[in-house]
């Protein structure tokens, strides 16, 4: 993802016209403006885009608002067991635990770290702007998951392809590659992984 560099500095001594050059007390106004522009609006919009709007290096609230734009959650709410579908039970009554599999019977919900939620909505942004070629994705996951291990995609040649994550990533990452469809890939290609 290439951005294009911005100039945040606002100058606004080139605002002040040359027949007011000798006005001392205008010319220290706006040096103390440009002063607090330099230290404060500036800064603030690196910030913004370091925290926020560059998704290489957001933190937990840029985020937050990549998930909302890419429609991606970074906190998944796990379901509630279905008790009719248990199936592990003791006793003639074949009942178990408060009728749940060992699980928390009102579901619960799974966080991604900051690290996760970086490589799954990098990963989203890539699907849904790339064409899905395999060398493209196999390059695009050389670089994403550079320090974590090799994952390339094999084509099948059967309008199918797998994913081979090299490293063994967390149950977390693993649990949002099952229950959303993240993995780039061309249209009408069905898709799977297998962790070596």
């Amino acid at each position: 993802m290439k951005i294009q560099e911005f100039d945040y500095s606002v100058d606004l001594l080139k605002a002040i016209l040359w027949q007011y050059n000798d006005a001392a007390r205008l010319q220290s106004l706006l040096e103390q403006k440009a002063a607090w522009y330099a230290e404060n609006q500036t800064q603030f919009w690196t910030n913004w885009y370091n925290n926020v709007f560059n998704l290489e290096t957001a933190d937990q609230f840029g985020l937050t608002v990549w998930s909302i734009i890419l429609n991606i959650p970074i906190i998944v709410v796990t379901e509630p067991p279905d008790p009719d579908k248990v199936g592990l039970f003791f006793g003639d009554l074949h009942a178990n635990f408060t009728h749940g599999n060992f699980a928390p019977a009102g579901g619960g919900s799974i966080v991604l770290q900051v690290e996760e939620a970086r490589l799954v909505l990098r990963m989203r942004y890539f699907q849904i702007t790339t064409r899905g070629a395999v060398p493209e994705i196999n390059a695009f996951f050389a670089h994403l998951f550079a320090d974590l291990g090799p994952v390339y995609v094999e084509d099948n040649l059967d309008m199918t392809a797998t994913y081979v994550f090299g490293y063994q990533p967390s149950s977390a990452f693993v649990f949002v590659l099952n229950k959303y469809d993240i993995l780039p890939r061309p249209a009408g290609v069905a898709v799977d992984y297998v962790i070596l």
